[in-house]
């Protein structure tokens, strides 16, 4: 005795169904009927007065808009020539930061032992490459903090790589 198999008696009554349906004759009288009825809108407010404006000339549309124009021009034209009396701008809040992190990972790294393990030094100029290409992205976006996060990023593994490798040549294993 064989069981009926459910997904072919599904795709057989599928098939069955007609393509397209009609809507009944009454629908729209029948959902009609079944709606709420509605209130009428009584008309209390006077009729709109509409009144026709004169068309301005295209002339002085234009002239505020040349004017911005002119204005923006001329300050580019004069901002270099500030630009250049200006002396460098003072280093900003992620500039400062940038310095005080530099300089305690000069403090961490000159509390480590000393110690030079010629295997290590390859990924330790490449972290020191990072930095300064990271610091010199910094100069020119000042305002980009993801920057410092990655400085900060590149410091600690620069700091880890370091004491692993001052443990290498003590003979300590990590």
């Amino acid at each position: 005795m064989t069981t009926p198999d459910p997904d072919h008696d599904l795709l057989a009554r599928l098939r069955d169904l007609p393509q397209q349906r009609t809507p009944p004759a009454d629908g729209w009288a029948r959902l009609s009927a079944r709606l709420p009825p509605r209130e009428p809108v009584q008309a209390t407010t006077a009729p709109a007065v509409i009144v026709a404006l004169r068309r301005r000339p295209l002339r002085r549309a234009w002239l505020p808009l040349g004017a911005a124009l002119a204005a923006g021009l001329a300050l580019f034209a004069v901002a270099p020539w500030r630009h250049d009396a200006v002396q460098a701008p003072a280093p900003g809040g992620l500039q400062l930061q940038a310095n005080a992190m530099a300089a305690q990972y000069q403090q961490a790294v000159a509390s480590l032992p000393a110690a030079r393990a010629p295997e290590w030094q390859p990924a330790l100029q490449e972290l020191d490459r990072s930095v300064v290409q990271i610091r010199a992205a910094m100069a020119q976006d000042p305002r980009a903090a993801h920057l410092l996060a990655q400085l900060r990023r590149t410091y600690a593994l620069r700091l880890e790589l370091t004491r692993q490798a001052a443990q290498a040549a003590a003979g300590l294993t990590t």
